[in-house]
């Protein structure tokens, strides 16, 4: 017998009743007839966007903040920006994901004539561009009166001059009127040998503006997480249920968030079935992450209340330590393969995605996730370490580590998050989380693309092109599978050696 199918192992359980782990499970190979050029993992993040690259950054605070979600954008997955922090700071995070990499810059930093030499210095070293297009009020939709850089104000002693006598006049720029592809921008930035162009309308007035080096970043990163229609890189913004939220739904949405994931460890509450119909109410057009959750009773609630994707998974993450505190949870491939199996029982116009949160190692486990019916994952333990994370470097014992601390840790909670646990305005505060130290992992552009081979190594071993034909095997029990004892989970790792790299 070639193994069992989901619905053998996860349903037709004989009375044993077991909860399964990644670790659990092997999966049974199955015939090649293609290579791994021909896999596609594009797959659902929400019920109106999709991404190339099935990773999600985990909303944690030594986790993802605007660094991590523009280069895991730029991989072709997401980054759900963290809510341990104060609104002004998140939107800054946000804008700064959506003025990166976006072919038509549609909200460009503008400054006026009035501007002096020092308030250009400041603009430089705060935001990290070197040019600016100057208008008649300092407005966008105003009319452009010229730009400057960085190369006009290089070795001026005297900053405290206006930029009129230093910038380069409208007259003297090449300049893009009225709309255009970016094909065409393209070539007009070659061929004028210019880093960026303003676009203006008849009657000169600033639209927006096209960079060299957006165009070359389109080229370089060709699976990036773009908006179907500004092509502004996709970023997701974490909340919570507490008081206040909907001035920071509010705040976000104003700075051009494209998804909102409410972030609490147990989901079906009233307080978040709240939450996603008042965001709904108030911004339709916005998709929400939901959750939480591991039982199907938890889905039902959060998908009937207006979520467009589920976040699925309960104490299983690396330095979560809910079971153990609370003893409520669930073993997460059981939790995956049911919630999964729920939601592709839908009507298909609802569209439901589910995120595998936690549990998840190896890329080996990215590829059991994808198997039991989630559409993407995401990751904690396994970005934590990397360039793109919070936090400096330190050095201990001679070895280049980075602090990662779960979000129900006492770090964390005394920092501003306790809501998540509901642990703000008690007098005993319990954690159910801990907090660490990892070693360096270096930037994710090397480790992402570590990690989707392994996938892609593991859906060609499976006989699957794509995320779509993995599910379809999966319902169709055409997946198989066997159950690892301990022994067997050993026999699968690495034994028996010195040392190894």
């Amino acid at each position: 017998m070639n193994g069992y199918s989901a619905l053998d192992i996860f349903e037709n359980c004989n009375g044993s009743c077991t909860g399964y782990t990644y670790d659990d499970i092997i999966l049974m190979p199955r015939y090649i007839d293609f290579t791994m050029n021909d896999i596609n993992l594009e797959t659902q993040i929400t019920r109106n966007y999709r991404i190339k690259t099935p990773i999600v950054s985990s909303p944690m605070d030594t986790i993802t903040e605007s660094d991590m979600a523009i280069q895991l954008a730029l991989q072709g997955g997401l980054g759900i920006i963290h809510a341990n922090m104060d609104t002004e700071t998140q939107v800054s995070m946000i804008k700064k994901v959506k003025r990166y990499n976006n072919g038509f810059i549609n909200n460009p930093i503008t400054v006026s004539p009035n501007h002096t030499l020092n308030d250009i210095w400041q603009l430089i070293e705060s935001k990290g561009y070197t040019g600016f297009p100057v208008t008649s009020d300092g407005l966008l939709n105003s009319e452009l009166i010229g730009m400057i850089t960085r190369r006009d104000i290089d070795f001026v002693v005297d900053k405290t001059q206006t930029i009129y006598e230093f910038m380069t006049l409208r007259e003297d720029l090449i300049l893009i009127k009225g709309e255009i592809t970016l094909e065409k921008a393209r070539d007009i930035l070659i061929f004028g040998k210019k880093k960026r162009i303003p676009i203006v309308d008849l009657e000169n007035k600033l639209i927006s503006m096209v960079c060299r080096k957006d165009i070359i970043n389109n080229t370089e990163y060709p699976l990036a997480s773009r908006h179907p229609q500004t092509q502004q890189l996709l970023v997701a913004a974490a909340i919570t249920t507490h008081s206040g939220y909907m001035e920071k739904v509010d705040a976000t949405v104003s700075a051009g968030v494209d998804i909102i994931c409410i972030d609490a460890s147990q989901g079906n509450s009233h307080f978040q079935i709240q939450v996603i119909k008042d965001i709904k109410a108030k911004y339709p057009n916005i998709d929400i992450i939901a959750g939480n959750v591991v039982t199907v009773s938890q889905a039902h609630n959060l998908i009937n209340a207006g979520a467009d994707c589920l976040r699925v998974g309960m104490g299983i993450g690396s330095i979560c330590t809910t079971q153990d505190v609370t003893g409520v949870g669930r073993p997460q491939a059981s939790a995956v393969y049911h919630i999964a199996k729920y939601v592709n029982s839908l009507e298909q116009e609802s569209n439901i995605p589910v995120i595998a949160d936690g549990g998840i190692s190896s890329s080996g486990h990215i590829v059991k996730a994808l198997s039991l019916g989630a559409s993407c994952v995401m990751l904690g333990s396994l970005l934590a370490g990397t360039d793109e994370t919070p936090g400096d470097y330190i050095y201990r014992e001679g070895i280049r580590i980075k602090k990662y601390r779960g979000m129900g840790s006492l770090d964390a909670i005394k920092k501003r998050m306790g809501d998540r646990y509901l642990a703000n305005g008690k007098d005993v505060k319990v954690a159910q989380g801990v907090s660490g130290e990892v070693v360096s992992k270096g930037s994710i552009k090397r480790h992402i693309p570590y990690l989707v081979s392994g996938v892609k190594h593991g859906l060609q071993n499976i006989g699957v092109k794509n995320v779509n034909e993995l599910h379809n095997n999966l319902y169709n029990n055409n997946i198989r599978m066997e159950i690892r004892s301990f022994q067997a989970q050993r026999e699968g790792r690495i034994y028996n050696v010195l040392n190894y790299e």
